[in-house]
């Protein structure tokens, strides 16, 4: 639905709805998936993610959305060693880049839904990218659990996007669960939020995209493990939230449908 020229999407929940247009049937991640594959998996990596992947990264989101990264320098410290970054999750292609962009030259690996493993010909090619798709039984959670272990004592940078449904172009900070603060707590890993925010550019109906950067934020070792999980949580969604006021433009209005 659209009025005064704005698209109007009506949700019910923030914290289950997808608005993703993209219609793929995820494969189920069980025992049998290999979360960082062997020497082919890491060659593919360095080929495709380091030598094509990255360059198109950049070219597509500077020639798309004029992509503008505020504050990267905070994460001096993660060149040096692993940590989490957390983000808005508005944007089913710049979403999946602009982790790397952050990172750079460092390569990072983000979390994902399984759909990110499933396309017939992507989905080969999405792991060597370094997508880290979430397990969905015990003996995948256990193959999950021993790849963040490596990567964590390799210093890899991990991003997550703890709202985990796609809203295209929403400008707001969806709420969103801990769980995922766990990982930082368990590693003892700086944490980094990165808030995309869409703003209005004159001669152009797409909006251009600025990445703030906040961070780091360590998790508290005086306090309970359910506890630094909680900070470290409420750090980031009050960080989000404040660069999220930043956005200058809606291009979709979010409406939450009456009962």
């Amino acid at each position: 639905m659209k009025k005064d020229n704005k698209k109007i999407i009506y949700y019910d929940n923030e914290l289950e709805d997808e608005f993703s247009q993209a219609e793929i049937t995820p494969r189920r991640i069980d025992g049998s998936y290999k979360y960082l594959g062997g020497p082919l998996r890491g060659l593919g990596r360095g080929l495709l993610y380091y030598v094509v992947a990255k360059p198109l990264a950049y070219a597509f989101l500077k020639l798309k959305y004029g992509h503008k990264i505020v504050n990267k320098e905070c994460m001096k410290e993660a060149k040096k060693r692993g940590c989490f970054m957390y983000g808005n999750h508005t944007n089913a292609i710049a979403d999946a880049l602009i982790p790397t962009m952050l990172t750079h030259p460092k390569g990072a690996y983000v979390i994902v839904h399984s759909n990110n493993v499933s396309m017939p010909v992507l989905g080969r090619i999405t792991p060597c990218l370094g997508a880290l798709p979430l397990p969905d039984d015990k003996e995948a959670g256990r193959n999950f659990n021993f790849a963040m272990d490596k990567l964590m004592r390799r210093g890899s940078n991990i991003a997550i996007y703890p709202e985990a449904h796609i809203w295209p172009y929403y400008t707001g900070i969806r709420n969103f669960g801990d769980a995922s603060f766990r990982y930082p707590v368990k590693y003892k890993a700086p944490v980094y939020t990165f808030t995309n925010t869409y703003q209005r550019r004159i001669y152009r109906k797409t909006p251009r995209i600025v990445t703030y950067v906040d961070g780091p934020f360590y998790p508290e070792q005086s306090l309970s493990v359910k506890e630094q999980r909680l900070r470290l949580h409420r750090q980031a969604i009050e960080s989000m939230k404040m660069n999220s006021r930043k956005s200058n433009i809606d291009i979709i209005k979010y409406v939450k449908r009456e009962d």
